[in-house]
């Protein structure tokens, strides 16, 4: 009997990149030993992701790296990855990079119509021996073949280029432009390459946004949906949008939010850490001071927050902040405290999402602010912003860090698209809300939602001081109507005089009633001293009777005898 071979699953050698995000993306890195394309518009950034898979390769990795570039010089290129923290010249100095600048003279091509590889394959093989390069970048395809017309003997080319960098065994990075209907201006480079990725320059409603799609990747899974990246002076950043699930684990620890009547709103204990929190309401209701003294009481755990603010600028939150009583500037000289600001026009959502990404992986707080969100529409759709802010969800859970979120309620159908796109999403949604009465405003707090808690059902006033923020119970006036403010205060007062009113009748009562007792009691003494001098005198009474009955009865009994004697004698 034949025996059947056992399917065997092999993992194909990958060559991690060391751009963050990249190597999730593509489920750990380059395949090793074989060419890339970086494909994409002008200003896409192609040569700066091929420049920083060279220099991460050198710096995080060990391994030697050459670039060969068809279009600037050496020093052009060194001035231009500068502003990245890149110091070419220092790598070169040392060893570990070699760039080579290859002029090639279209007009002679074109004159001759003679073309051959072989002069390049031996400057880059000496290149790669004199270091020892691992990593290979050659930028850009088009300059090394934009003098040929004959489409044969470009197929044949390119074949013969990369089956030269496939047999020398370096991970390569081959940079092209897009062409017009094709992913290259050729056509045919992204057939011949073994994983291929598309970089993107989109502009929308005058926002830029950068984005990235690995199109094909041979022998390997890899994610196939867009995503975003940013380039900063730290390097570039790209955001994978769809390798989280909902595997996150959960913690039944509490997080204070700084307001003790809020805590007692939920069991006296305050929110799961690793949750997300919504604090919604109109302008002015609050919302930025409960965020803050949801950050200062963490800053005094000792945690580090992190404070992304779209409306107002740092210094401008620490000086309000200061009305209440927070001191919020000391978190920050500690080192406890970081704000982050911009405006939500500054550029694309997904740029908002990859920036928030990125501070948070820097910093790894344990509290994260974003106020407020409502702002973000103005970057983006509601369904837009709530695809952002799901995947900011998902990834701040899986981190176990508590998120706060305000919304600005504008009674709008915005506003109303706001609550029903965020509130499903957070576990836990409170609202403030203006309460008119008396001729005033005053704000009132409830929560809507605390998902795997007993939480209160009331609502509490909610009152801001210089002494900070409070909650206090709502009064019910004798018709049933909410009283707040000075209604309130007045019938505080009412009841403090009803009761001091109550306690002095009372009081005067007791009085009235002690002198009574005393009165009566008096009265009894007395009743009861006559009564036992009236129960004396007949005692004595009883006394004298029986004494006297006693006395008649002997002398009684003496006659007797003596009339008895007197006639014994005659």
């Amino acid at each position: 009997m034949a025996l059947r071979k056992k399917n065997i699953k092999t993992t194909l050698p990958k060559t991690p990149t060391g751009i963050t995000g990249l190597d999730e993306i593509t489920k750990g890195g380059l395949p090793t030993g074989r060419p890339t394309l970086f494909c994409g518009g002008a200003g896409a950034g192609k040569t700066l992701f091929a420049i920083e898979f060279i220099v991460r390769g050198v710096i995080d990795y060990g391994e030697p790296g050459v670039i060969l570039t068809f279009e600037e010089k050496a020093e052009d290129l060194q001035m231009n990855v500068a502003s990245m923290g890149y110091d070419l010249q220092k790598l070169e100095k040392d060893g570990l990079l070699k760039i080579d600048f290859v002029h090639i003279d279209r007009s002679e091509i074109e004159e001759t119509g003679e073309y051959d590889l072989s002069g390049l394959f031996i400057r880059l093989d000496h290149a790669i021996n004199s270091i020892g390069a691992k990593r290979v970048v050659l930028d850009t395809i088009e300059n090394l073949f934009g003098g040929l017309t004959n489409e044969g003997i470009l197929r044949a080319e390119l074949r013969r280029l990369f089956a030269w960098l496939k047999e020398k065994g370096v991970t390569a990075v081959i940079t092209a432009e897009k062409g017009d209907g094709t992913l290259t201006r050729h056509g045919l480079e992204e057939y011949v390459s073994d994983c291929v990725i598309l970089l993107d320059h989109r502009v929308n409603d005058q926002i830029s946004t950068r984005r990235l799609r690995v199109v094909k990747y041979r022998g390997s899974e890899h994610g196939t949906n867009e995503y975003p990246f940013l380039i900063e002076e730290n390097g570039i950043s790209v955001l994978p949008i769809t390798s989280l699930k909902l595997e996150n684990k959960v913690s039944t620890q509490r997080v204070s939010t700084g307001i003790a009547g809020m805590d007692m709103m939920m069991s006296g204990k305050g929110f799961y850490r690793g949750s997300s929190v919504l604090v919604s309401g109109t302008a002015g209701t609050g919302k930025t001071s409960i965020a803050a003294n949801f950050v200062d009481a963490a800053c005094k755990r000792k945690e580090r927050c992190l404070y992304f603010a779209f409306e107002e600028s740092p210094a401008q939150i620490i000086r309000n902040m200061g009305s209440i009583g927070l001191d919020l500037q000391k978190h920050v000289d500690a080192g406890l405290l970081h704000f982050h600001a911009s405006r939500p026009t500054l550029y694309g959502l997904e740029m908002h999402l990859v920036t928030i990404h990125k501070k948070i992986q820097e910093l790894k707080p344990r509290i994260v602010v974003l106020d407020p969100i409502t702002n973000l529409i103005t970057a983006g759709l509601m369904p837009e912003v709530k695809s952002i802010l799901i995947r900011l969800i998902d990834f701040l859970q899986h981190n176990q860090i508590t998120v706060m979120f305000t919304a600005l309620n504008l009674n709008t159908i915005v506003s109303e698209q706001t609550d029903e796109g965020v509130s499903s999403l957070v576990d836990a949604w409170v609202t403030i809300r203006y309460i008119e009465t008396n001729a005033e405003r005053n704000r009132g707090l409830y929560i809507m939602k605390s998902r795997g808690m007993k939480h209160s059902n009331k609502i509490r006033e909610f009152i801001i001081s210089d002494d900070g923020l409070d909650l206090v119970d709502v009064y019910n006036g004798p018709d049933g109507t909410i009283l707040t403010g000075s209604a309130r205060e007045a019938q505080q007062l009412a009841e403090a005089t009803g009761a001091e009113m109550r306690s002095y009748t009372l009081g005067r009562k007791d009085k009235q009633i002690d002198r009574k007792r005393k009165v009566l009691e008096a009265k009894v003494a007395s009743l009861q001293e006559e009564f036992a001098t009236i129960q004396d005198e007949l005692y004595q009474s009883y006394v004298e009777e029986d004494l006297r009955k006693e006395i008649m009865e002997k002398n009684r009994s003496q006659l007797s005898q003596k009339s008895s004697n007197g006639k014994r004698k005659n």
